[in-house]
């Protein structure tokens, strides 16, 4: 199964009526996960391949883009539960997919969260960013990411502990997280 996307582009996409506009039948390209890099067939075999890695079975849920990146985040943490480092396949979709949700939450340019070796969005509104090191940076590992993107780690703890550099005035992205407690890939009360 494969789907839809922008032309020239990595993102999913679907259609919805713009309300206002003078043509009736105008419609708008919107992203459902707009996570670069993010694949949900490549998320579905990294998902598969982690949980057989576990001896469990393929994944079972629905295949669509949401269910991908919430399969990715629930074999992550199925691996650390287990004592096991997590693929690098199924946190790379997991990683994608959270930066895809803090992009949706916070579309623009103005911080640059970075998880190496794995992925990096531009983010939060306010004055974009062109040329050489942005003034604003979060960066951290892709498992200190997940935890704070799931609510398991609070931003401040993970400043204090040195897992979490951040620089610049807009640097402070913690009003966005989390952004997938316990793993639904959804922010609370959404």
């Amino acid at each position: 199964m494969r789907w839809p996307r922008a032309p020239g582009s990595d993102r999913f996409v679907g259609t919805a009526r713009v309300p206002g506009r003078k043509q009736d039948g105008q419609r708008l390209a919107f992203s459902v996960v707009p996570a670069r890099g993010f694949d949900p067939d490549r998320a579905f075999a990294a998902v598969n391949e982690q949980l057989h890695a576990l001896g469990q079975p393929d994944w079972p849920g629905p295949r669509t883009v949401q269910a991908a990146g919430r399969a990715s985040l629930a074999a992550v943490a199925a691996a650390r539960q287990a004592g096991a480092q997590p693929l690098r396949g199924v946190l790379r979709a997991a990683v994608s997919y959270t930066l895809g949700l803090l992009e949706a939450l916070a579309p623009g340019r103005s911080v640059e969260v970075r998880v190496p070796p794995l992925a990096a969005v531009q983010c939060v509104p306010g004055p974009r960013h062109t040329r050489g090191t942005p003034p604003n940076v979060v960066e951290t590992d892709p498992l200190t990411w997940l935890d704070l993107a799931t609510g398991e780690l609070e931003w401040a703890a993970a400043v204090a502990s040195g897992r979490l550099r951040a620089s610049g005035q807009r640097a402070d992205i913690s009003g966005y997280l989390p952004l997938a407690p316990d793993g639904t890939g959804g922010r609370p009360g959404h």
